[in-house]
């Protein structure tokens, strides 16, 4: 389990993400993306790979995908907003979206 960001946390670690093209959630303590790829594939095998990453963390995001397209959410329902499980993966979900 991790604890909510502290109000420094979200400053120094949300920074770096927002710049990546990360938002905050309206009226959530969560953040978003969408990730376009060249075809379904592409997604699919972006969303496997998050998928066992996520299951190896016990931490698993909101998500969709049409076709090329995968909108990803981050948050930590157990604690009730974001917390730094959240940045971790959401970092770890840019690298692997290449």
């Amino acid at each position: 389990m991790s604890d909510l960001l502290t109000e420094i946390e979200r400053t120094e670690r949300l920074e770096p993400l927002l710049a990546a093209g990360w938002q905050l959630v309206q009226g959530r303590d969560a953040i978003e993306k969408s990730y376009k790829f060249r075809n379904f594939v592409e997604a699919f095998g972006f969303m496997t790979r998050l998928a066992i990453l996520a299951e190896k963390h016990n931490h698993h995001p909101e998500w969709s995908n049409v076709y090329n397209r995968v909108d990803l959410i981050w948050t930590s329902h157990d604690v009730g907003g974001l917390s730094g499980r959240d940045i971790r993966l959401a970092t770890e979900s840019d690298r692997l979206a290449g």
